[in-house]
């Protein structure tokens, strides 16, 4: 018999597997290899799994809570905690309104859910172009993401998900998981877990919950902020009816109850339904943590400047104007009112804080136009210039450079008052030129303007950038007897439990404008109102002052006025700084916000007229008359005024002349030929000996 033959009628020696047999054997290997390479891949995945022992520990900046003037709620911010609440306090709709929309099958699944992971990859492959992606997560795996993990979405975080929420299931009963993840989840404006989030939106306890504010509060699981009842309440109560809808199905209520529940319309907090002043709060923020030890743990209470109720008027004037004139393509809009002593009482930074958070009433540096005139006219009067003082409106240069009035047009012989309150341009060039445009900058700074200043030919006419809340703070001293008062918007900031860790401290309160100046600006600021360009912020039986103004080819309009003791500047423009296409001056929309605005402020301040500021320290003024007349040669009787004088106007009217030389212009001259500029000198030597 041939070597290797098998005998005859004998079974194979070494012979192959059955197809079972072949199918059972490599099925058992890949089972070993799978299990290899599981727990490979789970150890790797377990590396860097977090510590679980800080299960109940709460890391988070401190929360600052901030007040208004009264002590108002204006806003929260940072993260706000509020003691865990027990689940079994709470009425069982509560709870459950969470298991409804977010995880149906929480009580039967081991920490996850294969039929709800199944749906959702499901949806997501028959999902339209643009839609969300749908999700699968269950309660438990959101508490295990929201205790240990980030918010990333790749693979590993969704093992380390899966893991922990396995463990989670091991460790807790589902009660105590559903109660951990109701105390811990975030809900939007600062609130974590339900109890924070009740008092938040509804300024009660989690126990007083109703149905419809619990769904409200469940339906926000999906986006806190897109269906948060403080930004967008139709889109929250659409969220909370789809809440409602669940909750019936998964028979946590009845159907009677959602009807109710329905009929009811829910009352979000006043305060935070508002949502006043959040650009203020913005520019409070970054100064709040300069001013506190960064190792503070406390939660901090600020108090501040503001008068919520004239915030709101504040708001009202600029939805409301801005509202009408849209289609002269004003786009955007700032608003500060600071009082006497520098105290911002309303701050807005924006047509909607949703739409852009950028503040433009202290970030956005704008061209101030004519509205920076009164720093011109206020230097000439310190020169010894008068509001009657003769000046010509008529083509004038400096250098290549010639300004042009608005109306292309020229008055001729017209006094330094009336080209005020017409804010004639040529006079102010001229007048910025004669004083010194160095100076011209020096006083606005020492007023309170603290951007740059160019001194070009051109400064006269508000071409320096400056911001909204600047200039309210530069034309305080006009309305306050003369004294620097900078803005400022914390008052005190403290810890809950009391301790005080900063207390605002007046420090530049120095007298910055004297007679008879001050009561020289003051008087032609009015006639701005009553006669000029400002006469459509004018306000019947108020004493009001101020200075419109608007930039070349109508990029910016701002107007600037103030009572006794309370300023208010108004902005309007594009943030593109292109041109209003419907030519919108500083007497348009601006004037038209600020006296909407003004309307109603002035029934909640305390009104008083304008300061007259301290006794005169010198006769100049009348020594600079008496020698002006001398000059010309006229007596007070015989002169006719270029412009009426107001109601209750007691100065001396000007005087006809001859147009006064251009001061470019340097004739010869004998000892009797004195120019204006020489004689006012003169005077102003008399006065001081």
């Amino acid at each position: 018999m041939a070597k290797g033959m098998a005998p005859a009628g004998g079974k194979k020696s070494g012979g192959r597997r059955s197809p079972l047999q072949a199918v059972f054997y490599w099925m058992t290997i890949g089972l070993i290899w799978a299990a290899i390479f599981g727990i490979a891949f789970l150890a790797v995945m377990a590396i860097d799994l977090p510590d679980t022992s800080n299960l109940y520990q709460t890391n988070r900046q401190p929360s600052v809570t901030y007040l208004d003037r009264s002590g108002a709620l204006i806003a929260v911010r940072g993260s706000q905690y509020a003691p865990p609440v027990d689940i079994d306090k709470l009425p069982d709709y509560v709870p459950l309104a969470f298991v409804a929309i977010e995880d149906r099958r929480f009580f039967q699944h081991p920490g996850f859910d294969p039929v709800g992971i199944t749906r959702a990859l499901a949806r997501n492959v028959t999902k339209k172009k643009g839609a969300n992606l749908a999700g699968g997560s269950t309660i438990t795996q959101q508490l295990a993401r929201n205790l240990f993990l980030s918010a990333d979405q790749n693979l590993k975080r969704k093992v380390q998900e899966l893991m922990l929420s396995m463990w989670l299931e091991y460790k807790f009963t589902k009660k105590e998981i559903l109660g951990l993840y109701l105390n811990r989840v975030y809900f939007g404006a600062g609130a974590y877990g339900i109890e924070a989030a009740a008092q938040r939106y509804f300024n009660k306890a989690a126990k007083d919950l109703t149905i419809a504010e619990a769904a409200t509060l469940a339906g926000m699981m999906k986006g806190p902020s897109s269906y948060s009842p403080l930004s967008d309440q139709e889109r929250s109560a659409r969220r909370a009816m789809i809440v409602l809808n669940e909750m019936v199905d998964a028979k946590v209520i009845t159907a009677e109850q959602r009807t109710e529940a329905l009929s009811k319309r829910i009352s979000v907090s006043k305060t935070l339904a508002n949502a006043h002043a959040q650009y203020f709060v913005d520019y409070l923020d970054g100064q709040v943590r300069g001013y506190i030890d960064p190792k503070n743990t406390e939660d901090l209470i600020v108090e501040t400047t503001l008068d919520l109720p004239i915030q709101t008027d504040a708001e009202r004037a600029i939805k409301s104007i801005m509202a009408r004139d849209e289609k002269k393509g004003v786009q955007q809009a700032a608003l500060v009112s600071v009082d006497g002593d520098g105290r911002i009482r309303a701050m807005i930074g924006g047509v909607s804080y949703a739409d852009s958070q950028f503040n433009r009433a202290v970030d956005a540096h704008r061209q101030a136009g004519s509205s920076f005139k009164p720093f011109v006219y206020l230097t000439a009067m310190e020169k010894g210039y008068q509001p009657n003082t003769p000046v010509v409106d008529e083509p004038y240069s400096i250098g290549e450079w010639a300004p042009e009035n608005y109306t292309k047009k020229y008055l001729g012989l017209i006094d330094l008052q009336y080209a005020l309150a017409e804010s004639v341009n040529t006079v102010a060039a001229r007048l910025a030129n004669d004083v010194g445009r160095g100076d011209v900058a020096s006083t606005a700074r020492r007023l309170g303007l603290t951007s740059k200043l160019n001194t070009d030919p051109a400064m006269a006419l508000g071409t320096a950038d400056v911001t909204p809340i600047e200039m309210a703070q530069a034309y305080v001293p006009f309305a306050n007897g003369g004294i620097r008062a900078d803005a400022y918007g914390i008052v005190r900031i403290r810890t809950k439990s009391g301790k005080v860790l900063y207390q605002y401290r007046a420090d530049n309160r120095a007298r910055v404008i004297n007679n008879p100046p001050l009561q020289n600006m003051n008087q032609m600021m009015r006639g701005v109102l009553t006669r000029g360009t400002g006469s459509g912020a004018q306000i019947a039986g108020y004493d009001l002052a101020g200075k419109t103004g608007t930039t070349s080819d109508y990029r910016d309009a701002w107007f600037a006025g103030y009572t006794g003791n309370f300023v208010t500047v108004v902005w309007v423009g594009r943030d593109d700084n292109t041109t209003m296409k419907g030519k919108v001056t500083g007497g348009g929309t601006p004037a038209a916000i600020w006296k909407s605005f003004m309307t109603s402020a002035l029934k909640r301040i305390d009104v008083s007229p304008i300061p007259s500021g301290p006794a005169a320290q010198t006769n100049f003024g009348q020594v600079a008359e008496d020698a002006l007349q001398s000059l010309l040669g006229t007596q007070v009787g015989n002169v006719s005024s270029s412009v009426a004088p107001p109601a209750n106007d007691n100065s001396p009217p000007i005087v006809t002349m001859e147009p006064i030389p251009n001061p470019e212009e340097k004739p010869k001259k004998d000892k009797t030929d004195e120019t204006l500029d020489e004689i006012f000198s003169d005077a102003q030597r008399q006065s001081q000996n």
